[in-house]
């Protein structure tokens, strides 16, 4: 054994005992072992301190006094939609744990919103989704913080660690605003917030060393007594997993088939049009890396970047991509940087910066301004870095290029299958973007790759769960999923794992796209499903079949009445797909809520507001 392993005490449970606690913890993830941990931790206090009172000289037992247990404690509160903000928490807590420190760690959703008024000691990491939305597991914490019935907190002290993406005019505008507002309250402020972009590390590393002197300094060791009659360790599970979003595991593509069909003319042309969509149903094997994933979570898929993008941006540049490059310990071919190591169809507000410098474009810096968020914005979503690149022509070393650039991020998919019937393998439901822009073709970077894989290669994945997306643990639950387009994706898990767990409950799909005819995504799987009772409703949307464009939140009001009894019964309620589809079904649940329940706007508000926090409204939008 080496000097650094802790000697564990041996463990003063009868055998009976320990196989009632390994059969509570199993299966739960790294969150919800520590906040166990802190249970456990609570009770251990309760139970020691009428002890502690009882051995004191005092003639009289004292309680303790209130907050004792809070000040002597670090609270790390995360939010997380794609899991980048649990990972920057656990680092946090478990550097701080190492450090000797009390800390507990939450999901912002299992946060007691009633002990903030005592809390004494609070850091929240939280990222900001789309534009300037909280992930859907602090939004209760948000708006009980940003609400009336906050607390003043003149006795807190906090940091706030926020995550977030530059090509958004709102850059972490949720930390920014929960740091603001915290402040409001009179609680102090002991750091600046942190403001993390996709390079999450360059931030938030040098924010958590800040932290945790400043948690060190304020949560002094106790004198030996009654805060140290007890030492508890939290609970973690056997082994960390050998495949992550750092080390990802090679799996072997086995099936890469289109599903978008294509637009029969009918007999009369003897033809079929070309479809306008390529959307892949991909099939990768997991056999042999022991990692299991549950409906609704994401498979990751660390991607490279085209070998026609990386010799636009050299070809823009005029660079030789055989120049060697040394950048935070490695030495590579610029080429191999841009194409493995290096975000090239994402922009940043700091590389534009450098760039309007480089090419001294007075244009390219005003829309830097705050008052030009919204034509900036407009900037990101039509223009990739060659694009820019092009159009202000600028010099760059091959050095200098490789230092702006933001680290490549995997990107998520949705996993499209449940283990419990597909076994030792993960599905995905691909859009694969490409479209001409500015004279060139322009392509996804992660989509494109994975649609150039044949069966036998390999694809670096990792499994990044998401807890709040969940089917029912009550099986006798009916469930409600609104999923257009490659939104559909998990709801195909869903039904897989309804299935095959025989769950009571029913099933309601919502299901939209432009054409019936080439975007019925798996067609004749929800038929099948239907017939053999897996699905129970379907309801479609082909926004351009007919001269009036109809959507899934337009089939959503139509069946109202519907919805809102099932809400009202118990049913739980997904959406998946992009952002404004997503804004524009709330919006349409808000009006149903009006509508069939009596309500007025903002009670109807708060009704699903209060569908999130119970975890019966989850949301999975891109």
């Amino acid at each position: 054994m080496s000097a650094t392993q802790p000697v564990l005490a041996p463990i003063p449970l009868a055998e009976e005992r320990r196989a009632l606690l390994a059969q509570a913890v199993a299966g739960l993830d790294g969150a919800s072992l520590w906040w166990v941990s802190g249970y456990a931790a609570g009770l251990a206090q309760a139970q020691l301190a009428p002890q502690t009172a009882s051995t004191t000289a005092s003639p009289k037992a004292i309680a303790p006094a209130p907050g004792t247990q809070t000040a002597q404690r670090l609270t790390i509160v995360y939010g997380s939609q794609t899991g980048n903000a649990r990972r920057a928490a656990e680092a946090l807590a478990q550097q701080a744990e190492a450090a000797g420190l009390s800390v507990r760690l939450l999901r912002a959703d299992a946060y007691p919103q009633r002990e903030l008024a005592s809390e004494r000691l609070l850091y929240i990491v939280i990222s900001t989704q789309g534009e300037g939305d909280p992930p859907d597991d602090s939004i209760g914490l948000v708006e009980f913080i940003a609400g009336k019935r906050a607390p003043k907190l003149p006795e807190l002290k906090y940091a706030v660690l926020g995550l977030g993406d530059s090509s958004y005019s709102d850059f972490c505008g949720i930390s920014q605003r929960l740091d603001a507002r915290l402040a409001d309250l009179g609680a102090t402020r002991l750091l600046p917030a942190g403001a993390a972009d996709l390079d999450i590390d360059t931030v938030a590393t040098p924010w958590r060393e800040q932290a945790l002197a400043q948690a060190r300094e304020l949560l002094k060791a106790p004198a030996v007594g009654a805060a140290s009659l007890a030492t508890v360790t939290p609970l973690r599970p056997g082994q960390a997993a050998v495949w992550s979003h750092e080390h990802p595991f090679p799996a072997e593509l086995l099936l890469n088939q289109r599903i978008s069909g294509r637009d029969f003319k009918g007999p009369r042309f003897g033809q079929h049009g070309v479809a306008d969509k390529d959307v892949r149903h991909i099939e990768l094997s997991l056999d042999g890396s022991g990692l299991h994933y549950e409906p609704g979570d994401a498979l990751g898929v660390r991607h490279r970047n085209p070998a026609a993008l990386v010799d636009g941006v050299l070809e823009a540049l005029r660079l030789d991509g055989e120049t060697a490059v040394s950048e935070g310990g490695d030495t590579l071919p610029l080429r191999e940087w841009l194409a493995a190591r290096r975000e090239l169809t994402r922009l940043s507000r700091p590389f534009l910066a450098t760039h309007a410098a480089h090419a001294q474009a007075d244009d390219l810096n005003a829309l830097l301004a705050p008052a030009q968020n919204a034509t900036l914005a407009q900037l990101f979503n039509t223009h990739q870095l060659v694009d820019v690149l092009r159009r202000w022509p600028a010099g760059w070393s091959a050095q200098e290029l490789v230092a702006a650039l933001r680290q490549l991020a995997p990107r998520l998919y949705s996993i499209a299958s449940s283990r419990k019937r597909v076994g030792e393998e993960a599905h995905l439901t691909v859009d694969v973007l490409g479209y001409d822009a500015f004279g060139h073709a322009h392509g996804g970077a992660a989509s494109g790759f994975l649609a150039a894989r044949e069966e036998g290669d390999q694809v670096p994945v990792y499994i990044e769960a998401n807890e709040r997306f969940r089917v029912p643990v009550d099986g006798s639950r009916d469930i409600l999923m609104i999923g257009p387009g490659t939104g559909v994706a998990p709801f195909r898990g869903f039904v897989q794992e309804r299935a095959e767990t025989g769950a009571r409950g029913r099933n309601w799909l919502f299901f939209g796209a432009q054409h019936f005819n080439h975007g019925f995504f798996y067609q004749s799987e929800w038929q099948d499903a239907l017939r053999s009772g897996e699905l129970h409703r379907l309801d479609l949307a082909f926004s351009r079949d007919q001269a009036r464009k109809i959507y899934v939140q337009d089939r959503l009001r139509e069946r109202g009445r519907d919805v809102y009894d099932w809400l009202q019964n118990g049913a739980h309620l997904y959406v998946c797909g992009a952002i404004a589809m997503g804004k524009d079904v709330h919006a349409a649940l808000q009006a149903i809520v009006v509508e069939h329940g009596g309500l007025d706007e903002e009670a109807a508000r708060e009704y699903l507001v209060n569908l999130q926090t119970e975890g019966r409204y989850g949301r999975d939008v891109y």
